[in-house]
């Protein structure tokens, strides 16, 4: 079962692994199997080899500025949703992240919600 302080401990994980240089450590926090949805209506990306793709292509690298807070909003079971605030110094980001744990730890279901402030309401 998952718990708060678990999915804490995997989001600061998320935000150590992708300021690490390369992609060795994905399968750290990602299942060999995992799918990953940047947005609810992406094509999922389907292993870590294909998150490691994904997150270099997405990077501009290890020294990339930026900061990130998050806050858990729910958790049931193996399930998590996490409010994410990423600030680059050109562009702002709120997030809503629904992740699903393997009974490892890691990661076996990344979706990402992404919000920018310019971004149409839908109103």
């Amino acid at each position: 079962m998952t718990d708060r302080a678990s999915v804490e401990q995997w989001v600061a994980d998320y935000e150590r692994v992708w300021r690490t240089p390369g992609t060795d450590a994905v399968p750290e926090i990602f299942t060999e199997d995992a799918t990953y949805l940047v947005s609810p209506w992406a094509e999922p990306f389907v292993g870590t080899e294909r998150i490691e793709h994904l997150w270099d292509d997405e990077r501009e690298g290890p020294d990339e500025s930026f900061t990130m807070s998050s806050e858990v909003v729910a958790v049931d079971g193996d399930t998590a949703v996490v409010r994410v605030a990423v600030e680059y110094p050109e562009q702002r980001w709120r997030d809503l992240w629904v992740l699903r744990f393997a009974a490892d730890g890691r990661c076996e279901h990344f979706e990402e919600w992404p919000f920018a402030p310019d971004q149409p309401s839908g109103h």
